[in-house]
């Protein structure tokens, strides 16, 4: 009881980390490339873990083989290289708090998942709830195209490529999570996002002959501070504590944390980045939320109909 309420407490943490995340995102957005920050962001957290890991040596054991760090490395694949870097490029074109409202998909998105790849099984009220959820995406894409924001459409699928690339984590770290320690998992991860990203941004400065621009974001307090807190906090925090809940709880419960997540990311863009959200935002938010109330409460509604 008391390891499921930690698991509640970290899945907790994680959302408001998230929550605040994208507007720390835009923040760098102003002074660097997308590629820059990734690589920068992940270079943070490589140095964060691996501090960790020395100070903490004696407590804190890797222990892998090769073909273990393939297994991570596959997942590694979806969060964080293509989560993250879906996420930049989209709010590159769109508001932190319309990213946030379509993060809210996330849960749909994982239970579609699991049925598909674990073979978990919905009832009827589930799937209307699943598809009015979809129904709330898909009323705000045709708004930002009604209105002719072509840009925000494109950041709109960016972002719903994100929540999709979360849901497939979601569905594969639970695995993951009851075989590996949860520092391994999280290391190997970060380790790999930073190979990953500052391979890509390095090779586009070389080919583009502006590798001295790699570092000037650093002259930037600003980005300096959301550079640490996405580093530390929101790439490695995140990391091990996902992990953890995931190892605790199923993963569609912890799901449900990002629409959490959505509302902390609503309000941090309102109040300081002074970001406009307009009626159709809040229509579609609160039809994605009640899809997705709906299909955790009916999921468990069903379980128990099961016992009985």
């Amino acid at each position: 009881m008391i390891e499921n309420r930690n698991a509640y407490i970290a899945a907790t943490i994680y959302a408001i980390i998230i929550g605040l995340s994208f507007m720390f995102v835009k923040v760098t957005l102003t002074v660097a490339t997308p590629l820059d920050t990734l690589a920068h962001r992940f270079t943070i957290a490589g140095i964060a873990a691996t501090v960790l890991f020395v100070l903490k040596k004696e407590s804190i054991k890797v222990k892998v083989t090769k073909k273990d760090v393939l297994r991570i490395a596959l997942l590694a694949i979806l969060y964080p290289t293509l989560f993250f870097a879906f996420q930049v490029f989209g709010l590159m074109h769109t508001s932190s708090s319309e990213a946030g409202i379509i993060q809210a998909t996330i849960p749909i998105f994982t239970l579609i998942f699991a049925s598909i790849i674990l073979k978990e099984t919905s009832t009827r009220s589930q799937k209307i709830a699943i598809g009015l959820s979809v129904l709330g995406v898909m009323y705000i894409m045709y708004m930002n195209g009604a209105g002719g924001t072509n840009t925000s459409l494109i950041g709109t699928g960016l972002i719903l490529l994100s929540a999709l690339t979360a849901s497939l984590y979601n569905v594969f770290a639970r695995r993951l999570t009851q075989r590996y320690s949860l520092f391994t998992i999280t290391y190997i991860m970060t380790l790999f996002g930073f190979i990953a990203f500052n391979g890509l941004a390095l090779t586009n400065h070389v080919m583009n002959g502006t590798v001295h621009q790699f570092m000037q974001p650093f002259g930037h307090w600003k980005f300096v501070l959301a550079i640490l807190y996405l580093g530390i906090l929101s790439s490695l925090g995140t990391s091990y504590l996902s992990n953890y809940a995931l190892s605790k709880i199923d993963a569609s419960k912890m799901s449900v944390f990002s629409n959490f997540a959505t509302l902390i990311t609503i309000l941090a863009g309102v109040i300081f980045l002074k970001e406009e959200v307009h009626l159709y935002h809040i229509v579609g938010s609160i039809i994605i939320i009640i899809g997705v109330v709906g299909t955790n409460y009916f999921g468990a509604r069903g379980k128990s109909n099961e016992k009985i």
